[in-house]
């Protein structure tokens, strides 16, 4: 049930407020039916609450009702809920609606109450809450309990305090004007339901059908066309048979259509600021060349004039190759001339090596960059069965994800796992690993633990490399040059008391020195 329909069905009761009541009957389990006594109802003289998801549903009948409550929830209701109907709300035109009851006198007197109704699909509730202004007050009781494990955002319990649902910005069509109408010229008329409010799948469909119009199509100059249309809709929401079959259908494929374009954009739109980034690493890659070269020019003038550098100076004053006259180099005053150049070498290496393998992935980017930005734009319009394929394609190209840590695959066959923080790391060694499964990591640099699945069995030497190399290539020695990586059993490995996660100890290590670049296969 819409919020258009519930406007209508309160509309047709106002008036003929305040209503003597005679009490409730309760035809099922999920149904509760309040009798009404009063001129003006037309014979239809019960307000009937049916909360059984998917489908809940107020209405007024004439249909002679009985039942007796048959939970605890419809014994509370018929003992509190009592006295005169003074006044009906609904929350904009959502499909939240309150119903106020001013309470009665006699040998037990009850208080005005208020009786909200939630009308929403599978999260239908009935709910009875004190007296109160509005929709907000303390909870009764509830027909159904919602905790934080069914819903995380708002919870629903007795004795609690309800909190409407979240409240939201769009256009009420009982109140819309030429202006805003011609502001919504260029939606699809299918998706005017996104700005307006009260409208669901099916009272969408019945706008298409009766402004005759595709449900893709934007107005355009025919918008007065459509606002006839919504005008017709707000004073009778009823849906035609059509609409019901055809209609109906249109709106479940335009719901998934809606579902598909939210739940495909948050991962195109991740996978394109990841790209940029990546492409701004090979920007900031190719400004660390200048600095490169500025370190191998500084290191070519120590080794030169190596026997001018005092030893434990903390800088050295050099003439220039180029005769521009004397430079002023800054060092290390406990290292020597050589050593100072020698740290030089290795930075300038590290920087043009970054930038070497990452030049390398600049044109895939670039290629990548173009295909995510496309797939973001033609989301919008692209159709169901596009989508479809989009999601598959996206589905596809997803890598393959341990649950801890990611996972390779050695050259003798076993399974490598690489921590992918301090946590994974604490679990792969301490939890996940066996006493005489093997630990490697890269010595003397933070980084991933590494853990292989060996069964007991010794490692090969293309093994003991192919994992040192992830343990060096998962550290922060990535790009430097040969690396020494360690290597023992899980049962030498510990964790020292009050360490952080992923801080270990550990003995009887072999070491092996890899290049620190992620092995191929």
């Amino acid at each position: 049930m819409e919020g258009l329909m519930l406007a209508r069905v309160l509309r047709e009761l106002q008036p003929a407020l305040p209503l003597r009541t005679l009490g409730w009957v309760f035809p099922d389990e999920t149904t509760a039916a309040l009798l009404l006594d009063g001129p003006g109802l037309d014979g239809r003289r019960n307000m009937v609450l049916s909360y059984r998801p998917p489908q809940p549903v107020l209405f007024l009948s004439g249909e002679r009702l009985r039942g007796e409550p048959r939970s605890p929830f419809q014994r509370l209701l018929a003992a509190r809920a009592r006295g005169d109907l003074l006044g009906v709300e609904q929350l904009k035109l959502d499909r939240v609606v309150v119903l106020h009851l001013g309470g009665e006198s006699g040998f037990v007197d009850q208080a005005p109450t208020r009786v909200l109704f939630e009308v929403t699909g599978r999260n239908a509730n009935v709910l009875l809450l004190e007296e109160g202004q509005g929709f907000a007050g303390k909870i009764v009781m509830a027909a159904r309990e919602v905790g934080a494990g069914r819903n995380r955002f708002r919870t629903i319990r007795s004795g609690g305090l309800y909190s409407p649902p979240p409240p939201y910005d769009k256009l009420d069509p009982r109140t819309l004007t030429p202006q805003q109408a011609q502001g919504l010229a260029a939606v699809p008329v299918g998706r005017w339901r996104e700005q307006l409010d009260g409208l669901g799948p099916l009272l969408s469909a019945e706008l298409v059908r009766r402004s005759g119009l595709e449900a893709g199509e934007a107005p355009g100059e025919r918008w007065p066309q459509v606002l006839a249309a919504l005008q017709t809709l707000v004073g009778d929401p009823t849906v035609s048979e059509g609409t019901m079959h055809g209609g109906a259908r249109e709106a479940a494929r335009f719901e998934k259509a809606a579902a598909l374009r939210k739940a495909l954009r948050e991962p195109l739109e991740k996978r394109v600021s990841l790209i940029r980034n990546q492409l701004a690493d090979v920007t900031r890659a190719a400004a660390g060349l200048e600095v490169a070269a500025a370190d191998r020019e500084e290191a070519d003038l120590l080794m030169a004039y190596q026997h001018e550098v005092a030893p434990g100076a903390p800088s050295a004053e050099l003439t220039a190759f180029d005769g521009s006259g004397p430079r002023v180099i800054a060092l290390e005053p406990n290292l020597s001339a050589v050593q100072n150049a020698e740290k030089r070498y290795t930075r300038a290496r590290r920087r043009e090596e970054v930038y070497e393998r990452l030049a390398e992935r600049e044109p895939m980017l670039i290629s990548e960059l173009q295909e995510a930005e496309e797939r973001v734009r033609h989301l919008d319009t692209a159709s169901l069965e596009q989508l479809d394929t989009l999601a598959e394609t996206l589905q596809a190209e997803r890598p393959e994800k341990s649950q801890y840590g990611m996972r390779f695959v050695t050259p003798g066959g076993h399974e490598v796992l690489v921590g992918r923080n301090n946590k994974e790391n604490a679990t792969l060694t301490h939890r996940l690993g066996r006493s005489l499964d093997y630990w490697f990591h890269a010595q003397g640099y933070p980084g991933s633990h590494v853990l292989v699945r060996s069964g007991g069995r010794e490692l090969a030497q293309p093994d003991i490399l192919y994992a040192a190399q992830l343990a060096a290539a998962h550290s922060k020695a990535r790009g430097g040059g040969s690396v020494p990586v360690d290597y023992t059993r899980i049962k030498y490995v510990w964790r020292p008391r009050g360490a952080p996660a992923g801080q270990v100890h550990y003995t009887d290590q072999k070491t092996v020195f890899v290049d620190a670049a992620a092995p191929q296969g």
